[in-house]
C-alpha cells in the first residue's frame, strides 16, 4: 500500500454543487400584467407558467422562478432588478 503524503490527507467531504435558486418576491409597486410579462419576455415562460408564477408570487410573496448554477442565477437577478422587481439567489433545498 503507497503511503499518501501528509499534505494530501484532509477530512473534507465533497459533496456535489447544490442547485441554486433566483426568487422573486412581491412589491407593492409592480402590477401582475406587467411582473407576468417580464416572466414571459424573460425567461421565456408560456402565458399560463407566467401567470401561475406571477399569482405564487402575489399570493404567497415569493415564487423560485429559475434553478440552475450560481453564476447563472446571479445574472437573472441581476436581470429582474434592471426590469424593476425584487428578486434573490438562495441554495435549493436539497
Amino acid at each position: 500500500m503507497e503511503q499518501l503524503d501528509a499534505d494530501l490527507v484532509t477530512d473534507e467531504v465533497v459533496r456535489p454543487d447544490v442547485p441554486w435558486q433566483t426568487i422573486v418576491w412581491d412589491d407593492p409597486v409592480n402590477l401582475m400584467t406587467y411582473v407576468t410579462y417580464v416572466f414571459r419576455s424573460y425567461f421565456g415562460y408560456p402565458r399560463e407558467e407566467a401567470e401561475r408564477l406571477m399569482l405564487q408570487v402575489h399570493h404567497e410573496g415569493r415564487a423560485v422562478v429559475a434553478t440552475g448554477n450560481r453564476e447563472a442565477m446571479e445574472r437573472h437577478v441581476h436581470a429582474m432588478h434592471g426590469y424593476g422587481l425584487q428578486a434573490t439567489v438562495s441554495r435549493a433545498e436539497p
